[in-house]
């Protein structure tokens, strides 16, 4: 039975719709992969942005505190 000519046949063709099964769920799991790649990277991009804005924020911050300091002193 699992000899004869159609059931190879069969076994062949099966065989054949896993294979491109397989390339479609490939093609799917890169373009996934590829997605997920670029929103990282624009996440990072976003978070260092902020953390600069928020290191000139601090150092913003430092100087008119030095200048109300100073001014006080001088007063």
């Amino acid at each position: 039975l699992l000899s004869s000519k159609d059931a190879k046949k069969v076994y062949t063709n099966c065989t054949a719709a896993v294979l491109r099964a397989k390339d479609c769920v490939m093609k799917t799991a890169t373009t996934v992969q590829e997605n997920a790649e670029d929103i990282l990277a624009e996440a990072q991009q976003i978070n260092e942005k902020r953390a600069q804005e928020e290191a000139m924020q601090v150092q913003e911050d430092d100087v008119q505190e030095d200048g109300a300091s100073e001014q006080e002193e001088n007063e």
